[in-house]
């Protein structure tokens, strides 16, 4: 079954871009890959009658010059291109604004969208559903995304639709940033069937300390989301798949980790990561790796550096976070995806501990584990842990605290209301997140 993937904004089409370019590498990379390559490409890629693969997938911008950027270079890979007539953009973008996106570009150009949409959806054989690739920071990303988003939902109702939201850095992109987020994240609880998440602060931290990349660009940090979102993306076998890779690799995800509308929120991890330079010198255990991601899980670290290992699951008598320290990360559920070497071997029981998971779940309902003999890009042994769970809980908080901070200066709530949203929007879609907060906050009664 095949995915679409919307790519939206600057953010959106840049580590969309990337995205197929690992995919795509990936999949080529050795001849003996048959199943694996043919399931990769039915799923990403079609191809036009010269024989190119080409991207599933919808560019929209405000503005053309990133869309320009990415066919480039997705042309100059000589792997995969884009369709010529799969992209859309104007002269003039959104202003950092969310209303401009949501009140004034989404409905002035929803009709070309879903048209492009259709005709993507047509050259699918099956329909697997939809991502879509966004910033929650920005103004096209957040507020043309939320709206084409909502368009998804009414036309494709019955199909699964994923948001891929990339956060901003805490420290600032833009400053409205905060506004935007709220905005984006009340809206999308109500379409999204799941909404994975990547923090820029904890993939910059990726590419200095674990990749030693010393000037950090916006491309390094897109090449590593990219890599992650690829380690979950490609061909697995789930446990009652008898031998086919599963077909559909969104609504499994789905089923896996968002099985109640209150928790939505997804994030990643994914180790070894280091640079290319080091990964033939390097070897890997599956008891070594797992035991490592048990513990990220635990700590809430995001990256195998810096570790605390101290940081334990509680006990049946302590399932209160006064008893057991603040840091404790409590899921509702996870997803272990391993690909590589020995993979069957891999035993994985520490994921099925009680004590990892919210009391009202047992850990036979809410882990899930999916395996793959095909080495992911060029790591022997890889490891990946899809979690819903209290980890976003902090930057969350944060981005609330600020927001409300923000508004109850009314500071530039002007700029939102000359463009159609309401101070009382403003209070709902608070309302809505600060829901979600308390409910991730409950997990761990």
């Amino acid at each position: 079954m095949s995915v679409v993937t919307l790519q939206l904004g600057q953010c959106g089409n840049q580590v969309g871009q990337e995205l197929y370019d690992v995919i795509c590498s990936d999949a080529q990379d050795a001849q003996r890959r048959t199943t694996h390559t043919t399931v990769s490409c039915e799923r990403f890629f079609h191809q036009n009658k010269h024989g190119d693969l080409v991207a599933r997938a919808v560019l929209i911008d405000m503005e053309p010059k990133v869309i320009k950027q990415s066919m480039k270079k997705a042309a100059d890979s000589g792997r995969w291109r884009y369709g010529d007539d799969s992209h859309f953009s104007q002269k003039q973008g959104s202003g950092n604004n969310w209303a401009n996106g949501f009140c004034v570009h989404g409905p002035r150009h929803i009709e070309v969208v879903e048209e492009l949409v259709r005709r993507e959806v047509e050259r699918c054989d099956r329909l697997a559903g939809f991502m879509t690739m966004m910033s929650v920071a920005g103004g096209t990303g957040s507020g043309v995304g939320t709206y084409v988003t909502q368009s998804l939902r009414d036309a494709y109702s019955k199909s699964f639709i994923l948001n891929h939201l990339t956060w901003p850095y805490g420290t600032g992109e833009v400053i409205v940033q905060n506004y935007n987020s709220v905005l984006t994240l009340a809206h999308l609880y109500q379409l999204s069937d799941a909404i994975l998440v990547h923090e820029n602060d904890t993939v910059h931290r990726i590419c200095s300390q674990l990749l030693n990349i010393k000037h950090i660009s916006f491309s390094d940090v897109n090449r590593v989301i990219a890599h992650q979102l690829g380690s979950v993306l490609q061909p697995a076998l789930t446990a009652d798949s008898h031998g086919v890779y599963s077909r559909n690799p969104l609504g499994e995800l789905v089923s896996s980790l968002a099985c109640h509308p209150e928790y939505k929120l997804l994030s990643v991890c994914t180790i070894p990561q280091m640079p290319s330079s080091s990964i033939a010198y390097s070897t890997f255990s599956w008891p070594g790796l797992l035991k490592h991601l048990r513990q990220m899980l635990i700590s809430n670290s995001k990256m195998e550096d810096g570790i605390d290992w101290q940081m334990r699951p509680p006990s049946a008598s302590e399932r209160t976070r006064s008893l057991t320290g603040a840091s404790f990360n409590t899921s509702l559920a996870n997803l272990l995806i391993l690909r590589g070497k020995d993979v069957y071997s891999a035993e994985a029981g520490g994921f099925e501990d009680p004590a990892l998971y919210t009391s009202w779940l047992s850990p036979e309902t809410a882990f899930t584990r999916w395996n793959s003999p095909v080495p992911f890009n060029k790591y022997e042994k890889s490891a990946t842990l899809v979690s819903n769970s209290q980890a976003l809980l902090k930057p969350l908080d944060n981005m609330v605290r600020k927001a409300w901070n923000m508004f109850a200066s009314r500071a530039y709530i002007h700029q939102y209301i000359r463009f159609g949203i309401s101070e009382e929007d403003f209070l709902d879609s608070f309302t809505s997140v600060e829901q979600v907060i308390s409910s991730y906050t409950q997990l761990c009664n």
